[in-house]
C-alpha cells in the first residue's frame, strides 16, 4: 500500500508532501489543474522514463520519494537484490536533474531505473486514461489475456525456444542452399586452424621470447659491462671503489670516535659501503648465469620469425594468435555439426516438438482463460448500462510464431441478438470506455497487486453508469488501495477520501497544490464538479445528496 508521497520541483509542484490510507481515494479539480501530475510523479518514483522536462522551472532537480508498506513478495525481492528490508516498508527515491542525469534509491541504496519498475511492478498497477485505446490492439490483447491468466512466463519460455528452434531452420535452409560454400569453408578453416596448432603459439609467449631474444643478441654487451662494473667496484687495480670506500669509513669512524660531528658523514657513507656490498652479489649472480649461445640464439630468432610471419598472415598481432586459434576451431566445431544436414534435421524436427507441444498447452490454457475473462467482462458490461452485450475472446490458428499458434482478438457485442464483432470496429466511444472499465477492475482483482491507480479511466462515461463505476472503483477499495482520477461527481462522491487539486499564480509562477477536503469542502467541491463555476445551493444540495449515497 502507498503510504507517502514527496515531491519537490516537478512541473508545476514546487512542494508536496501526501499521507495516503487504505481503501478507495479521488482526485478532482478543474481541467488543467494538474490532477495527472500526481500519477506522473509516482510513475517516476517506479521507474518510468523521465528527462529534463520534469523539472520545474528554475528548479535544479526533481526529487520524488514514495513509501510503500511490502509484502513478502517484495520484501523476497528486496532480499535477493541485496537491498536492505526496512520493518514493513519501503522507500523508492528518483532524483532527475535540468540536464536529464537520473538517479535511483531503494531503502537509500543506489539501484537502476529498471529496478525500480521491477519492484513497482509488485506494489502498484497504474491503469492510464488512454488504456482503452490499447485495447484496439492485437498485441495489447493477447498481453492481457496473458498476463490475466499468468502465463507470461510461459509465453517467454515459448518465445526462446521459437528463437532457437528457427535459427537452427535458416541455418539448415542456407546450409542447403550454400552446401558448395560451406565445403570451402570448411576446408579453409581446417587449414588455418592446422598451421595454428601446428605453431603452438601459448599465451604470453612473444613477450617472453622477445626478452629472451634481447637478452641473447647482446649478451657480449651485457657481460662485458657488467664485468666491467664489477671491476670498477671491487676488483680496480688502482683501487676499487669498494675498498677505498671501506678504508674512509674506518677512518672516519675513528675521528668520529674524536669528534662526533662526523657521525653524520659516516651514517650517509656506510649504507653506500653495504650497497656497494650488495651491488658486488648481484653482478656476481648476474655473471655466473649469462653466458654466450649462439645455439639458442639461433633457436629463438627462427621462433621469433615463425610467430611474426604468421601473426602477419592471419593479420592479428602475435600476441592475439592463441585467441585466433581457439576462435577458429570453434567456427570450424560449428560448422561442422552444421555440415551433418541429417543430424541438423533432426536436431531441427526436435526443437519444432517441442515448440509445438509448449504452444499447445499455452493454447489450452489461453483458452481456459479466455472463457473465464469473457464471462466475467460480460457480467460487468450489464452493469455498465450494456443489458444484453456479450464480451468474447477468440483464438484464431495462425503460424507458428514467438507468441504462440493463434490470433488473439476481443470480441463484443453491445446488444442482445447481435453477433460479437472485433473491438475495434464496433464499439462506439463510449462503450469502448466501458468496457475498458469493466477489464482494468477484473483484471486487478485477479492480481496480488496491493495498490490500484486508474488515471482517469472513466472518460466518456456519464449519468446513471458513471454512478455505478464509483461503486465498482469503492467496492475495489474494500480489498485493495485504489486512487483514481476522476471528473465524475458519481465517482468522486463515492470515495472514502477526497484530494482536490488546484493550481495558483504567484507573480510569474504557476504552482500545483492538492489539498485533503473535510465534508464541507468537500461538498463544495462536488457541487462544482456537478454545476461549473456557478455554485448553487441546487447544485450543493445535489451534491450532498450524491455524498450521502
Amino acid at each position: 500500500m502507498l503510504r507517502s508521497l514527496s515531491i519537490r520541483d516537478f512541473v508545476i509542484v514546487d512542494a508536496l508532501e501526501l499521507e495516503f490510507t487504505s481503501a478507495f481515494t479521488v482526485f478532482t479539480g478543474e481541467t488543467g489543474a494538474g490532477k495527472s501530475i500526481l500519477i506522473d510523479a509516482l510513475a517516476l518514483a517506479l521507474g518510468s522514463r523521465g528527462d529534463a522536462s520534469v523539472v520545474r522551472e528554475g528548479a535544479g532537480k526533481t526529487d520524488i520519494s514514495a513509501e510503500f508498506s511490502t509484502s513478502a513478495e517484495a520484501d523476497a525481492w528486496l532480499a535477493n537484490n541485496e537491498f536492505t528490508i526496512e520493518e514493513g516498508g519501503v522507500l523508492l527515491r528518483r532524483l532527475i536533474d535540468n540536464a536529464g542525469r537520473s538517479k535511483a534509491y531503494i531503502n537509500g541504496v543506489t539501484a537502476t531505473a529498471s529496478q525500480l519498475r521491477e519492484l513497482g511492478a509488485m506494489l502498484v498497477d497504474i491503469h492510464g486514461q488512454h488504456a482503452h485505446q490499447s485495447l484496439l490492439k492485437s498485441d495489447a490483447q493477447r498481453v492481457l489475456l496473458d498476463s490475466q491468466a499468468g502465463l507470461t512466463g510461459e509465453v517467454r519460455a515459448l518465445g526462446l525456444t521459437y528463437k532457437a528452434w528457427r535459427a537452427l531452420a535458416k541455418q539448415r535452409e542456407e546450409f542447403e542452399t550454400n552446401a558448395k560454400n560451406v565445403l570451402l569453408e570448411r576446408e579453409r578453416l581446417e587449414w588455418q586452424v592446422a598451421e595454428l596448432e601446428k605453431l603452438a603459439a601459448k599465451p604470453g609467449e612473444w613477450s617472453d621470447i622477445s626478452n629472451e631474444h634481447s637478452r641473447l643478441s647482446h649478451a657480449a654487451n651485457l657481460i662485458e659491462g657488467a664485468q666491467e662494473a664489477l671491476n670498477l667496484i671491487s676488483e680496480a687495480e688502482s683501487g676499487p671503489m669498494l675498498s677505498q670506500l671501506t678504508s674512509l669509513t674506518i677512518k672516519l669512524g675513528k675521528l668520529a670516535d674524536i669528534d662526533e660531528g662526523l657521525k653524520p658523514v659516516l651514517d650517509v657513507l656506510e649504507p653506500a659501503r653495504i650497497q656497494l656490498q650488495e651491488a658486488v652479489y648481484s653482478l656476481n649472480t648476474y655473471l655466473d648465469r649469462l653466458e654466450l649461445d649462439p645455439a639458442r640464439l639461433k633457436q629463438v630468432e627462427s621462433r621469433l620469425e615463425a610467430i611474426h610471419s604468421t601473426a602477419r598472415k592471419f593479420h592479428v598481432t602475435p600476441d592475439e594468435l592463441p585467441q585466433e586459434l581457439e576462435t577458429l576451431a570453434a567456427q570450424l566445431r560449428q560448422l561442422a555439426d552444421a555440415s551433418d544436414l541429417e543430424a541438423l534435421r533432426a536436431q531441427e524436427q526436435k526443437l519444432k516438438k517441442v515448440y509445438l507441444d509448449a504452444a499447445q498447452k499455452l493454447s489450452q490454457a489461453r483458452a481456459n482463460a479466455a472463457k473465464v475473462l469473457g464471462a466475467s467482462v460480460t457480467t460487468a458490461m450489464q452493469e455498465l448500462s450494456m443489458a444484453g452485450g456479450r464480451f468474447e475472446i477468440a483464438l484464431t490458428p495462425c503460424e507458428p510464431t514467438a507468441n504462440g499458434v493463434e490470433q488473439i482478438e476481443f470480441l463484443v457485442a453491445g446488444h442482445a441478438g447481435t453477433i460479437p464483432r472485433p473491438l475495434a470496429k464496433v464499439a462506439s466511444g463510449g462503450e469502448l470506455a466501458r468496457i475498458s472499465l469493466a477489464i482494468s477492475v477484473i483484471t486487478s482483482t485477479a492480481t496480488a497487486t496491493p495498490t490500484l491507480i486508474f488515471d482517469e479511466v472513466d472518460s466518456g462515461i456519464g449519468g446513471g453508469v458513471a454512478e455505478v463505476v464509483g461503486r465498482l472503483l469503492k467496492r475495489l477499495g474494500q480489498e485493495r488501495q485504489v486512487l483514481c482520477v476522476t471528473h465524475l461527481p458519481q465517482v468522486a462522491s463515492q470515495a472514502n477520501h477526497h484530494f482536490q487539486v488546484s493550481k495558483h499564480s504567484t507573480g510569474e509562477k504557476t504552482i500545483s497544490r492538492i489539498d485533503l477536503l473535510n465534508t464541507k469542502s468537500r461538498v463544495e467541491e462536488v457541487a462544482r464538479m456537478l454545476g461549473g463555476i456557478e455554485i448553487t445551493a441546487t447544485t450543493r444540495k445535489h451534491a450532498r445528496e450524491l455524498l450521502a449515497l
